[in-house]
């Protein structure tokens, strides 16, 4: 009883499951000889990586693929020239054949596909030499893929038409791209903001100062309040990615107070002499051979 499907109730012939079970002893023809029609290409699948700056401005990007095309000798006829298809001479025509059977309740006819011709109804007696009667021919394309600006990773962009070529006449599969996005030596991005690090020394810290901070059309000029504290961070609005449905988003600067490992005898003097005058007893230590080797190397 394998053989018997689901289809909401009804075989797809209109009849009843006994009727399946019937036309398996007894072979009632089903509509399905004939010369079949046209079918779609199949759709392709590329992966393509795009730098950040190239995901923020958008850009258009030439990709080679190898697709199956329509023959160009035989234009998909899969016959050689000067000659065509012809009805095929087991099934006349009909893309099926149908056989004497003999059961237990008497003899019968069975219907099943025609095996010269696979149920094409045609068969090519003289092959295109280039795609072997196929009507396709594998050929390698270059092809032009627009990226809108503001696309993220995975984005997946469809090419209508640009798949490969159907059978008899059967319309063009489409093309996929799945985008990546190659890491940035500065930024990150999470959403429509970007974050970037920004290291600024403990006077600038202490005191504020105006620096200059990295964006992805070049630096653009940052004023530091005083009594910064590490790890705070500031917003530049507009600075970030622009969005495929809204607004631009916003860069975020994550600064990083940079405490220097070596000082001059005039600077620890300096910082002491600091030290004093807001209260603090400082007992400098001296960094071990260890330590030094050590911060040597991070």
């Amino acid at each position: 009883m394998g053989a018997l499907r689901d289809h909401g109730g009804s075989n797809p012939f209109g009849g009843s499951p006994f009727e399946d079970i019937f036309d398996m002893f007894f072979g009632r023809e089903r509509p399905q000889g004939g010369e079949p029609g046209p079918e779609r290409g199949t759709d392709l699948r590329v992966a393509l990586e795009v730098t950040l700056a190239e995901a923020a401005t958008g850009v258009e990007r030439r990709i080679a693929i190898a697709r199956e095309e329509t023959c160009p000798v035989c234009f998909g006829t899969g016959a050689e020239k000067g000659s065509a298809p012809e009805t095929c001479p087991t099934c006349r025509g009909a893309g099926q054949v149908r056989y004497s059977r003999r059961t237990a309740f008497g003899s019968f006819s069975q219907v099943s596909t025609c095996p010269q011709c696979g149920g094409a109804a045609k068969v090519i007696p003289h092959p295109c030499v280039e795609c072997r009667g196929s009507g396709r021919a594998r050929a390698k394309r270059e092809i032009t893929v627009k990226v809108p600006a503001g696309v993220e990773e995975g984005t997946r962009l469809r090419l209508p038409g640009e798949g490969e070529a159907g059978m008899r006449g059967g319309e063009r599969g489409d093309l996929y791209v799945d985008l990546a996005i190659a890491p940035h030596a500065i930024f990150s991005r999470r959403g429509r903001d970007l974050h970037c690090e920004v290291p600024v020394s403990m006077a600038q810290a202490a005191l504020g100062d105006e620096i200059d901070v990295p964006t992805l059309e070049g630096p653009v000029p940052l004023a530091i309040p005083p009594g910064l504290q590490p790890g705070a961070t500031t917003t530049v609005r507009g600075k970030g990615m622009p969005s495929l449905r809204d607004g631009r988003g916003d860069l975020i600067v994550h600064f990083q107070v940079v405490i220097p490992e070596e000082l001059t005898k005039e600077e620890e003097r300096l910082l002491l002499q600091f030290g004093k005058l807001r209260g603090e007893d400082i007992k400098p230590q001296k960094k071990t051979l260890l330590g030094k080797f050590r911060s040597r190397l991070s």
